[in-house]
């Protein structure tokens, strides 16, 4: 399906590299589905808040589709010849949205004291830190204890966004009221949020990229049904429908419609991995043998082909396809209710409930947890569906609320800083929907990623990640799902969307209206 909607992409003639000279003026309408729970991404990381928070914070970096580092607060950088020093060179005209000069303490503060109390997937990766220095306002100095191939890839909004020092320090970060009205150093300011309805970003007339950015605002449609979000593009209300905004049976429809376009382009840095937690610490869940039941029992095709339209691939292993160091070398569950039935009889299943939470994204994600309700039902296992809001999904995961939950994660890219936090034991810690949430230790696992992450060449690391996957798999501390393929919708006279490997997310900043 991916290939036919790129098919119908070049027919259209997208491109977001090369245009006539940029256009100022003009709102964006977009979709933003679901409403995010804040738009304060150092305390919250889910999809909706980084889509709309990207373009309000900025990170040090950003990166193509290559997934090749650009500048952004930083302008220019060096790697020393032994990898353990990065530094980093800061843009020296950059105000926060209140006026206020952004400087290199702002980033010690942001990496060292704030996103380590905060950012569990960004903890992971600042554990390999040694010290972060401001020999000047304008630079900043990382010292690595070793060194981390990776690090280069963590400087993205999302990953490591940049937090005012003068508004956090010294506060409760998660209740500061300032969390309410975000000032960051983005292209565009939070003007306001009128909860159910949208939100509203205008221009940052200081911003310090020149002429940048072109649109005067950002006018985010919260709209809670599918349907309607898809009336609302053939109606002209909104223009652009990131991927997840509608569902996947009406992708193909819409990208069909004059002066449409679609891409695929904007997810590479993210590579969405979809899973369902399986509590690891009680219950029928704990035992693997209940978990490998899930996985035969689940019919990941139809999933695919009924429920995703094509739009995905079976995820076979904890790494993505699309992720360095992925392997093929893994125990592989087809679809076998009858090996389910035989392993639940082995454990002595006794019938005891199990409650599934479904992803509260939409008609998909519900019919998806109705589909496997009934594969497990079966195969003897009955499932309670928990119906909650997304406030309420965040809150049951964070506090371990669930049986069976279904979620799905990003990448970056390497398995160093999207994977393996979802299984290292040293980053289980309730309060966080985004660490080890299924409770899974093992101690080779722990040592494999630690080793992985400090190999210096790519034969090292790809051997012991293999082997990392190769246990995984049988142990199944999750059940992995699809691989997740999110299109970009959009008007094909509004240019230069998707630029970035985060697309949408910090695309703003360089799209513009042709008039």
């Amino acid at each position: 399906m991916l290939r036919r909607l790129s098919l119908l992409a070049a027919a259209l003639a997208i491109s977001t590299t090369l245009h006539a000279e940029p256009v100022t003026g003009g709102r964006a309408n977009v979709v933003i589905q679901p409403e995010p729970p804040s738009l304060m991404v150092g305390l919250v990381q889910n999809g909706p808040t980084q889509m709309v928070a990207g373009n309000i914070y900025e990170g040090l970096l950003r990166y193509d589709t290559d997934l090749e580092p650009m500048p952004q607060l930083a302008k220019s950088w060096e790697i020393s010849e032994d990898g353990m020093t990065y530094t980093f060179h800061l843009h020296e005209n950059v105000k926060w949205h209140d006026g206020e000069p952004f400087t290199a303490a702002d980033v010690v503060f942001s990496a060292d004291v704030f996103l380590r109390e905060t950012h569990p997937r960004l903890r992971t990766s600042l554990e390999h830190v040694e010290e972060i220095s401001a020999p000047d306002d304008h630079t900043v100095v990382f010292k690595l204890k070793q060194p981390f191939g990776p690090f280069i890839g963590i400087f993205e909004v999302g990953t490591m966004p940049m937090i005012p020092k003068h508004i956090y320090e010294g506060t409760d970060f998660a209740n500061n009221p300032a969390n309410n009205t975000p000032i960051g150093t983005g292209p565009f300011k939070f003007a306001e949020w009128e909860k159910g309805s949208h939100i509203l970003l205008t221009k940052n007339e200081d911003y310090y990229e020149e002429g940048k950015p072109y649109l005067d605002e950002i006018y985010w449609h919260v709209i809670p049904d599918a349907a309607s979000r898809a009336v609302a593009y053939e109606t002209g209300v909104v223009d652009m429908l990131p991927g997840g905004s509608i569902e996947n049976f009406d992708v193909q429809r819409i990208a069909e419609m004059d002066n449409t376009c679609i891409t695929d382009k904007g997810w590479e840095y993210f590579g969405p991995h979809s899973w369902m937690w399986l509590n690891n610490r009680e219950g029928p869940t704990s035992d693997v043998r209940f978990r490998k039941a899930v996985m035969y029992a689940m019919d990941r095709e139809f999933a695919r082909d009924a429920l995703w339209n094509g739009l995905g691939k079976i995820a076979n292993s904890p790494v993505s396809s699309s992720t360095r160091f992925h392997t093929d070398d893994v125990t592989e569950y087809a679809y076998d209710p009858d090996k389910a039935r035989e392993l639940l009889q082995e454990m002595g299943y006794d019938g005891t409930p199990v409650r599934l939470l479904p992803l509260p994204y939409g008609e998909t994600w519900q019919r998806w947890a109705e589909a496997v309700k009934q594969n497990l039902d079966e195969v003897g296992i009955e499932v309670e569906i928990v119906a909650t809001d997304v406030a309420g999904w965040n809150q049951k995961l964070a506090e371990w609320d669930y049986d069976i939950a279904f979620t799905y994660l990003y990448q970056y890219g390497d398995p160093a800083l999207g994977v393996a936090r979802t299984y290292v034991s040293s980053n289980i810690a309730k309060g966080s929907q985004w660490n080890n949430v299924e409770g899974y230790v093992n101690e080779d696992v722990d040592a494999l990623f630690d080793q992985a992450a400090v190999a210096v060449t790519s034969e090292e690391r790809q051997e012991l990640y293999t082997k990392v996957q190769q246990i995984l798999t049988d142990e199944v501390p999750v059940a992995w799902l699809l691989e997740l393929g999110f299109p970009t919708i959009y008007r094909c006279n509004v240019k230069d969307l998707v630029t970035t490997a985060i697309g949408v997310n910090d695309g703003f900043k360089d799209a513009y209206i042709e008039k």
